[in-house]
């Protein structure tokens, strides 16, 4: 049994944490002393204790859907957060439950739906929805000085909107983005304007939901549509006649042959393990069940499937490298910790926490203008 699959095969809960509100679980970011972030559709982000899960605080201030949230690498008490109203904004991690630290705003047009810092805290970017039915934007500042007036606007790049950023995890200047029209473009910031920045655009002939960086230098990236698309590029072939196209699947769903009484319904994300140098990719059923794949060059394959924690879709993971741990969130409002060898404490299953008004979302595993139906739910 290889290494990835022997250390998968031994996680279980160990935790699991169940606000009383019923609210879902969006996204979440770790420090790495021990605090982790998570982004809620009620535009709350809750703090925890990274191994106990204890809820430490929470932090109130956008009034729109959350999009993004991340610790800064340098700074990590600064916790940045992104959302619908067109702000991102920045939070002391020691102060749980006090007004955010810095601010930084938008055309007065631009609803947010992405959102990144990058690698040495310089960069802030932010992707918009569509504005006007024709255009959207990359919108970036200058991190380093709070409330100052936008660094400049991408325009040409993208058509529809733009699902996701992702800097580059060790380049400060490579920086990625992917939108509903299809498009992933790749964009070097040292060169400045737009269309010398622009190094090459990738299509996933379908609408794009997630982007990643992945292998050992992080010259790959990994591509997810909102039908269960799945894509992997090689960005070392652009200056060669070499294919960027490692593997490619229109429905990845398709490829995973999961045991009885389990389906695989969606792709939540991927995360490259540095430790492992294996890409993991997470899917999941509408039933709760997570499933953990690796992907590479030869496709899809399923590791480990865990069930007995979620009750409901799931909308967001964390790879933990330092204890070899997972942390789950999803529409369930719960917040689930799988260990090696773990054993929860507390008893039970939680049963789904959704209003009757969310129950429509349930049908609907994809997360395509999630942001947008949240508005009329919470």
């Amino acid at each position: 049994m290889e290494v990835l699959e022997k250390k998968l095969s031994s996680l279980s809960i160990a935790r699991r944490c169940c606000p009383e509100e019923p609210t879902y679980l969006l996204g979440m970011t770790l420090q790495p002393e021990g605090v982790l972030a998570v982004s809620c559709s009620n535009m709350t982000i809750h703090v925890h204790d990274k191994d106990t899960l204890k809820l430490q605080g929470e932090y109130h201030g956008h009034s729109g859907p959350m999009c993004g949230l991340t610790f800064a690498h340098t700074s990590p008490h600064l916790i940045y957060s992104a959302s619908a109203d067109g702000t991102v904004r920045a939070w002391d991690a020691r102060r749980p439950g006090t007004a955010s630290t810095q601010l930084f705003r938008g055309d007065s047009s631009h609803s947010f739906c992405s959102f990144d810092l990058s690698c040495a805290d310089m960069l802030l970017c932010a992707g918009t929805e569509q504005v006007n039915e024709k255009d959207s934007f990359l919108v970036f500042w200058d991190a380093r000085k709070p409330g100052a007036s936008l660094l400049g606007v991408y325009s040409e790049s993208h058509s529809d909107d733009i699902t996701q950023v992702r800097f580059h995890p060790t380049d400060k200047d490579r920086m990625a983005s992917c939108s509903t029209d299809g498009l992933v473009n790749v964009f070097d910031l040292s060169r400045g304007a737009e269309e010398e920045a622009l190094l090459a655009t990738c299509n996933s002939d379908s609408s794009a939901s997630a982007v990643s960086w992945c292998a050992d230098d992080y010259s790959q990236l990994l591509c997810l549509s909102h039908d269960e698309g799945l894509h992997l590029w090689d960005l070392r072939q652009l200056d060669t006649e070499h294919p960027l196209t490692v593997f490619s699947c229109r429905d990845a769903r398709s490829l995973v042959l999961t045991a009885p009484g389990y389906s695989l319904d969606y792709l939540v994300g991927g995360v490259w393990l540095e430790d492992a140098h294996k890409l993991l990719v997470v899917g999941g059923s509408n039933a709760g069940d997570v499933h953990l794949m690796e992907c590479d060059g030869e496709g899809l394959r399923l590791l480990r499937s865990l069930r007995g924690g979620h009750a409901s879709i799931v909308r967001c993971f964390l790879w933990d490298a330092s204890g070899g741990a997972l942390v789950t969130g999803g529409e369930d409002a719960q917040l689930l910790l799988w260990k090696p060898g773990g054993e929860e404490l507390t008893t039970g299953k939680k049963e789904s926490m959704k209003s009757a008004s969310a129950l429509k979302v349930k049908s609907r595993p994809h997360r395509k203008h999630l942001y947008k139906i949240l508005k009329s739910t919470f």
